[in-house]
């Protein structure tokens, strides 16, 4: 899912997933190329009214549709509906991996993330990792990081251990597996805290169609229970729970992610306005 600077890190965007699911017939045709990561974005008004490429068929050779190069930029909302930055994910690189003894093939793809606020001012890069082996994406966990949850830990120590999110190519309503990230803070002496993001509650219906800048699209609906916990000692837990909406295409990947507050009033919302092909292996 695509990052927003307070609770998705890149999906965001991500960040950066079908048989029934594929881009809708009379969706628009291709896209323009976002900013590179780095460099301030261009202004998106343009790229609203312009069309998006078709997506691939989904299988795990092209996760999501995704191929070198393929970019992938998404409007961050913030509770009022108001622009507050964008995420520009591109896809660095796509390495398969053979089966090896009872370890299935998989593939591998690096994606870069370049965050921008509402002024288009670089605010950071970082790097995630998507995996695909039978019929399951696998989006990194590191995602599940909101970064607002790690600011009163400066010049600490973080060790990262993720559970990464499944997303079904051919999906079938019902439950899906939850994910984790437990971030380990310390010094160089002793260990200070567990920042932990966990996901449960995740439940998939559709298809139905939905409609971005960049296309109409058919869709999953994944709906799951997000708490977070900051944890200093066993007896001592600050924690906060949110509701959170993904819609997903298998051969597209994520197109639209909504956060609500445990009262279900609005929180954060990130969109796909541009999805730009990349160079087909």
């Amino acid at each position: 899912m695509p990052h927003h600077p307070l609770r998705f890190p890149a999906f965001l965007a991500l960040l950066a997933l079908a048989a029934g699911c594929a881009r809708s017939s009379d969706a628009p045709q291709a896209l323009t190329t976002a900013a590179p990561a780095g460099t301030p974005p261009v202004d998106t008004s343009a790229a609203m009214a312009r069309p998006a490429p078709t997506g691939a068929a989904p299988s795990c050779e092209h996760p999501f549709g995704l191929s070198d190069g393929t970019e992938l930029t998404y409007q961050l909302l913030n509770e009022k509906n108001k622009p507050e930055g964008l995420q520009i994910l591109k896809v660095a690189r796509i390495t398969p991996h053979e089966a090896a003894k009872k370890a299935p093939a998989y593939t591998e793809v690096l994606l870069k993330s370049s965050l921008y606020d509402a002024s288009n001012r670089l605010q950071r890069n970082d790097e995630y990792v998507y995996l695909c082996r039978r019929d399951t994406v696998l989006t990194d966990g590191r995602l599940l990081l909101d970064p607002a949850m790690l600011r009163s830990f400066r010049d600490r120590r973080f060790a990262y251990e993720p559970v990464h999110l499944a997303w079904p190519n051919q999906p079938t309503a019902g439950a899906l597996p939850g994910g984790k990230l437990t971030v380990q803070v310390s010094s160089p002496s002793v260990d200070i805290a567990q920042v932990i993001t966990d996901v449960s509650e995740r439940r998939l219906s559709g298809p139905e169609s939905i409609t971005t800048p960049a296309g109409t699209f058919q869709c999953y609906k994944v709906e799951s229970r997000y708490e977070y916990v900051t944890q200093a000692r066993a007896d001592i837990a600050r924690r906060s729970v949110k509701r959170v909406v993904d819609y997903y295409a298998p051969g597209v990947g994520m197109v639209r992610s909504e956060m609500h507050d445990a009262d279900k009033e609005p929180d954060h919302t990130a969109v796909l306005i541009k999805r730009t092909a990349g160079a087909a292996r």
